[in-house]
């Protein structure tokens, strides 16, 4: 029987190998690459449309408290009302333009009677961990145009804490400040551009592109066929003739050893070496 030789232990593993690494390959690596694509691209179209949509009121925008999507994100909406400097936090350790910095996050109340969270912009540390002296929010009422984000999430749920006389969080998240605050604030949070009232530095826009995830998409489906191709190439080898059987070499004969024989022989004296020892 030709092919026999699959039989064998090193032939199994090997082909159960491949098996495993091309399905991985094709049904989760590159779909995860793919995802990816697709969301930067929908983040790329949701700020592209956002740079020529007028801005929109709140309730327009994210009606009855709706929490922000991937349609609404990055949206810009119009808040009118005035801040709550007694509820302000910093976010800890961020990196804005490839440095550290702390982002500011002051609730806002809204003449319409929601509360929401603004990101004014961030800071740079000053040694180390400490934050420098900033520009307090401006009192009494102010009309602002700020871009709808969604709520970040702290995958170790670490609770809010003091330090050096202001409250920090480690997730730029609504519900955390919220629970912190006591406020009843809206979900997402709101931030602001350059020259609105209230802004420190303000946080820059992602850049619009997409990334290498396509391409990396493609390169994981090129090694599950490449890895399929390579057994199906040294299963090939194996059963073909080594050679024509009616024109023999003159004087000697030479046999090329197979795949299969090497894997024999190295089982072989694997089985010699365990009786040997025992």
């Amino acid at each position: 029987m030709r092919f026999k030789f699959l039989l064998r232990p090193g032939w199994i593993g090997l082909i159960l190998l491949v098996v495993v690494f091309a399905t991985l390959c094709f049904t989760l690596l590159a779909p995860w690459q793919f995802d990816r694509n697709e969301q930067a691209q929908d983040r790329n179209a949701a700020i592209s449309e956002s740079f020529e949509a007028d801005p929109r009121p709140l309730r327009e925008v994210l009606p009855g408290g709706r929490a922000p999507d991937e349609g609404t994100e990055w949206s810009q909406v119009t808040l009118r009302g005035h801040y709550l400097p007694e509820a302000e936090m910093l976010a800890w350790q961020r990196t804005v333009l490839g440095e550290p910095a702390f982002e500011v996050l002051t609730p806002l109340r809204t003449t319409t009677g929601e509360t929401v969270l603004i990101n004014r912009g961030f800071i740079r540390p000053v040694e180390g961990t400490r934050a420098p002296e900033y520009a307090a929010p401006p009192s009494g009422e102010v009309s602002v145009v700020a871009r709808v984000r969604a709520d970040e999430h702290d995958s170790e749920q670490r609770p809010p804490f003091s330090h050096d006389g202001h409250r920090w969080v480690y997730a730029v998240d609504s519900g955390t400040v919220a629970a912190a605050t006591g406020l009843d604030l809206h979900p997402g949070y709101f931030m602001l551009g350059n020259g609105e009232p209230g802004v420190l530095e303000p946080l820059p826009l992602p850049r619009l592109e997409s990334g290498p995830y396509f391409s990396y998409a493609l390169q994981w489906i090129t090694f599950g066929v490449m890895a399929i191709g390579a057994i199906g190439y040294l299963i090939y080898s194996e059963v073909r003739p080594s050679g024509d059987p009616a024109k023999p070499t003159a004087g000697r004969t030479s046999r090329r050893r197979s795949v299969a024989e090497a894997i024999a022989e190295e089982e072989r004296r694997e089985a010699e070496e365990q009786d040997a020892t025992r």
